[in-house]
């Protein structure tokens, strides 16, 4: 029996024996799950869920009348089984959106008539085009303490139409996200399946305390830039136990794009993923390359990836300013990867063509330990900016099987030990002194 195929099960019980022992812990208790004293059905308002009954006006109606009714401990609105076609809708404070055993919110595919939303203010623009963006499915502004949850039921984007439009290059704005909460805090996701979103599937910008887990995430592999959960410019942000495949990144931290990110200054922090399996053609867990308004404080543990481009991903570039730093990935898992690690200060485009060229991130205190790939084509590369290198990268028991490319490395500094293959000499071979020391 050849090492490789002897270390395998060896790697992947060790692995397990960890996923399994750290299963209790969690931080989904900072948005816990509530109990509404009033409950309403969308039925009450109209609803039809026939799959062919368009359901937005019924929708507004149920919201308007929790808005209004502001009932202490908040309304439950009640999706039934049956299919529910409707176009967008706001939710606003103090609901629980329950989506019941069999029941699905599917998206009308009239892309004519979408409602239009200003661009946010810290991309300056559409992330796909100039001017405004479709708003989301659903969506929430400026509210708190909501929960969106049920019995596995499902929330369907019907992409199709909107993947075709940016393929044939007819879209007029950028694409709609599927849920989109803004200036928002207290919010909770569980127990929901997102199908087909037509743009990114859950997208927390300038928000707080939001959980996010015991969901699923599903949109084909050819799908463009449908990521699965992008926190942006947001703090306290908890994901786990979830389940990822998509078109795009599995997960990607965010805060801003170039100048406009810059000047709104507001960084995405104190974020946990935890307990997060699935695939994607571009990156597992990334960070950027959007994060002019830097990221801080990121903790990623017991991740299972599989056939995926990717698995961790630090992205930026010159022009974004800001900073990464404080990061650690620890327990992570691959397997069918063509690339293990990549950190690069080279990915991404510009809004426009007034970015700072003379805007260098900063990228610093980045560790990497326990990981374990099988089958991993190019086990890493970290390329910092010739006038801004990256520092203190600490790579500890990093074991990626498989791959017969070197480690390419230039302009970083920092320390490795237990890696497999051996990285690049611009990491010291031990830890005994600094950061990684620690």
């Amino acid at each position: 029996m050849s090492p490789k195929l002897f270390l395998y099960p060896l790697l992947l019980s060790h692995f397990l024996l960890h996923f399994l022992a750290s299963g209790e812990v969690t931080c989904g208790g900072i948005v816990p799950m509530r109990k509404r004293r009033e409950v309403i059905s969308i039925r009450d308002f109209g609803g039809v869920g026939d799959g062919k009954t368009v359901n937005t006006w019924p929708f507004h109606k149920a919201i308007y009348k929790i808005s209004h009714m502001r009932k202490i401990g908040g309304t439950m609105l009640y999706i039934p089984s049956g299919v529910w076609l409707t176009g967008s809708f706001n939710l606003t404070s103090h609901m629980t959106l329950f989506l019941a055993k069999g029941a699905v919110i599917k998206a009308i595919q009239d892309t004519r008539n979408w409602p239009l939303m200003d661009p946010l203010p810290s991309y300056g623009r559409g992330r796909e085009l100039p001017g405004g963006r479709y708003a989301s499915l659903i969506h929430g502004n400026g509210i708190c303490d909501v929960i969106i949850t049920g019995e596995r039921g499902v929330i369907d984007g019907q992409g199709e139409v909107w993947w075709n439009m940016w393929r044939r290059r007819t879209l007029h704005y950028t694409r709609p996200n599927l849920i989109e909460f803004m200036h928002s805090s207290d919010i909770l996701i569980s127990n929901i399946v997102l199908l087909n979103s037509p743009f990114w599937n859950i997208h927390p910008v300038y928000s707080t305390n939001i959980v996010i887990k015991y969901v699923s995430v599903i949109a084909p592999h050819d799908s463009p830039n449908t990521d699965g959960i992008d926190p942006d410019s947001s703090s306290n942000v908890c994901i786990e136990d979830t389940y990822i495949s998509t078109g795009d990144d599995m997960v990607a931290i965010k805060s801003g794009w170039d100048e406009y990110g810059i000047s709104y200054g507001r960084p995405s922090a104190d974020i946990i993923i935890r307990r997060v399996r699935g695939s994607s053609p571009f990156s597992g867990i990334a960070i950027g390359s959007e994060a002019s308004g830097g990221v801080n404080n990121i903790h990623v543990e017991n991740v299972n990836l599989y056939n995926t481009g990717i698995g961790i991903h630090i992205k930026t570039n010159v022009g974004r300013g800001g900073y990464i730093r404080n990061v650690t990935f620890s327990n992570v898992y691959m397997r069918n990867v063509r690339k293990g690690v990549r950190i690069a200060g080279d990915v991404g485009d510009h809004p426009d063509e007034y970015f700072n060229r003379l805007a260098l991130p900063k990228v610093d205190g980045v560790v990497i330990k326990d990981v374990w790939g099988v089958n991993v084509q190019q086990a890493g590369s970290i390329e910092g900016i010739k006038s801004s290198k990256f520092t203190r990268i600490c790579l500890d028991n990093v074991k990626l099987w498989g791959s017969k490319n070197p480690w390419m490395c230039r302009d970083v500094s920092g320390a490795a030990m237990g890696v497999q293959p051996w990285p690049c000499a611009e990491l010291a071979s031990s830890f005994s002194h600094g950061f990684c020391s620690t």
